[in-house]
């Protein structure tokens, strides 16, 4: 029988994240202790000589992945299991996936999706799972297969990731767009989306998959130099936080290529939003720009992959 337990757990039920006011500054340690530029101690610490109350707002910002849970992995819209595959090239020539169909035979327009810098989190899953119910087969890669999966917890997850050969980490992607593309449930239209790490790794994807890959929707995620830019042949869609200046700062001469290379792509920059305001799990979540940006998401893929 097929392991179809994900790695939130079935006893854990959805809690009401707690409201608190977290000063700008404290998200911006944030944003530089998600990036690894600052461990846990240094990020708490920090935060609580910033402002009055600086330590609970940081420790507000930490995960509580069963707030992710939107879609049940016992849904009888979907049916998903985890699946091993071959990746030559990359950091140990196998790879683990979490692979959601919808209800039904098949054939199905597929979305890989791709997680931020710490590996296959209960999030992740839920976005994949997500899809499925919006009718895509959709494929979510660990990339800590190599060395032992997603361990359970965010920190440890973002050493593991860190320790990784990145350039064979994002072969380990791309062999997973491969693998779903070729899969028997799959219509042979494909589209990709990504958070952080994973929102520059779909841009990787769009530039070496060419015409392979027919959509992409990336979050907040690092640009492609531009001089690779003329090798994307997928409809773009990019969505930005408004206070997110690393990326931001990019999208210049990101689109500016695009522009020059005539490929299709549209922008939004979200009102109010932190890098990160997709994920449903901690505050820097917004609900307008998290929903707003997902039907985007939704209908970018319907129109593209049909």
């Amino acid at each position: 029988m097929p392991d179809v337990t994900p790695n939130l757990m079935p006893d854990q039920t959805p809690e009401v994240m707690p409201e608190v006011m977290i000063d700008q500054r404290i998200f911006d340690l944030y944003d530089e202790y998600c990036h690894g530029r600052i461990d846990r101690r240094s990020f708490l610490k920090q935060a609580a000589v910033v402002t009055v109350g600086g330590l609970a707002m940081a420790q507000a910002l930490m995960p509580r992945y069963a707030n992710a849970q939107t879609i049940s992995f016992t849904d009888e819209r979907i049916k998903a299991t985890y699946v091993n595959y071959p990746s030559p090239g990359g950091n140990s020539g196998t790879m683990r996936g979490y692979l959601v169909q919808p209800a039904g035979k098949g054939p199905f327009p597929s979305v890989l999706v791709i997680h931020e810098n710490r590996g296959l989190n209960p999030y992740i899953e839920d976005v994949a799972r997500r899809l499925a119910v919006e009718g895509f087969l959709a494929l979510a890669p660990d990339g800590l297969f190599p060395v032992g999966g997603y361990p359970g917890n965010d920190d440890d997850g973002r050493e593991l990731q860190a320790k990784l050969d990145q350039g064979k980490l994002r072969t380990d992607m791309l062999n997973g767009a491969k693998f779903l593309k070729a899969h028997a449930l799959s219509s042979g239209k494909l589209a990709a989306t990504g958070f952080c790490w994973g929102g520059g790794t779909t841009n990787y994807l769009a530039v070496m998959m060419g015409p392979d890959l027919q959509a992409a929707a990336l979050y907040y995620g690092a640009a492609p130099v531009s001089t690779a830019v003329a090798d994307i042949k997928a409809a773009m869609l990019i969505n930005y936080a408004e206070n997110d200046p690393g990326i931001d700062g990019m999208w210049p001469g990101y689109e500016s290529a695009l522009k020059a290379a005539g490929t299709k792509y549209e922008m939004f920059i979200y009102p109010g939003t932190q890098h990160g305001f997709h994920n449903n799990s901690t505050p820097r979540y917004q609900e307008a720009g998290a929903k707003l940006s997902w039907e985007r998401t939704v209908a970018h893929f319907k129109k593209n992959l049909a």
